[in-house]
């Protein structure tokens, strides 16, 4: 009876957090009447979808969000960005703030277009923030934080299993192991059992590790979960908020890749969990088996 030893590095997929241009305003500036919101969203969408810097617009609008406006006036205090998001309580994939002077009113689209041209037309933000005071302006773009729901667990086990069979079809290298095309995995129920046990676990306690907080590993809660094995491997990942993302995750590390590819494994358990209130949100967990 042998284990496979799956890599314990972490795999995450959290964006960073860019300022550009970050920007308060003096002590002594005096507060004046912000402009009308609708009109703000309005002149970076006109600005976005009318592309820049001989760069095609974008299709598609971005939403307005009363928390990045409060948080782009949080910004106009002197906050930082992640400080002016987490008060807000908007958790993001990714955000970006630019600050500008001098283009008020209609003139704001101007300035995005001439300044910010490159964090205006970046594909992933979704949602956007405004605040103006006076000559000064803060837009907050962003993606939210949207990871999938508990109801679309078969679906995103279903996507995983395609992806994860799909990279089996091709040989591959995974750091200094070589592996050959490998057979197709199945789903298998009691694996998804001791997958879904350790990824609550994790989200709950807002930890990521092989070895569960009882001190059990992947085989033993196979076991546990009625799973008659000859070989287990188990895959984790924080952070992500696809299927894709923790696949490519996966591959890109030497550890988790091996395993993917590894010849001997013949069914599959897959489950996410997630926690808000977690340093990543989202615990992803994949045991791999073959069974006696």
């Amino acid at each position: 009876m042998t284990t496979a030893a799956p890599s314990v590095s972490q795999v995450l997929a959290a964006a960073m957090l860019a300022g550009a241009g970050a920007m308060a305003l003096p002590s002594q500036a005096q507060p004046v009447a912000n402009e009308n919101k609708a009109s703000l969203h309005q002149s970076v969408n006109q600005a976005r979808t009318r592309g820049c810097g001989g760069k095609p617009g974008l299709p598609g609008r971005l939403s307005p969000e009363p928390r990045l406006d409060r948080a782009a006036e949080r910004l106009g205090r002197g906050q930082d960005l992640k400080s002016a998001l987490s008060a807000e309580g908007y958790r993001s994939e990714g955000a970006s703030v630019v600050g500008l002077r001098g283009y008020t009113g209609g003139s704001l689209a101007k300035g995005l277009s001439e300044r910010a041209c490159g964090s205006l037309l970046d594909p992933a933000w979704r949602q956007v923030g405004v605040y103006q005071l006076g000559q000064a302006s803060w837009v907050v773009l962003a993606a939210p934080f949207a990871p999938p729901l508990v109801q679309d667990m078969a679906q995103v086990r279903t996507e995983v299993l395609e992806r994860v069979n799909l990279a089996r079809t091709q040989a591959r290298r995974c750091g200094s192991q070589s592996f050959g095309p490998a057979p197709a995995l199945e789903l298998n129920s009691a694996l998804h059992l001791a997958s879904e046990l350790h990824a609550v676990d994790m989200a709950t306690h807002g930890y990521l590790s092989h070895t569960g907080r009882d001190g059990s590993q992947a085989g033993q809660r196979a076991s546990r979960a009625g799973y008659n094995w000859q070989r287990v491997g188990e895959n984790l990942a924080a952070g992500q908020t696809t299927a894709a993302q923790a696949v490519q995750g996966w591959l890109d590390s030497p550890g988790h890749c091996a395993n993917l590819m590894q010849p001997g494994f013949t069914q599959m358990g897959l489950a996410f969990a997630v926690n808000l209130q977690s340093p990543q949100g989202i615990y992803w967990a994949q045991v791999l088996g073959t069974p006696r």
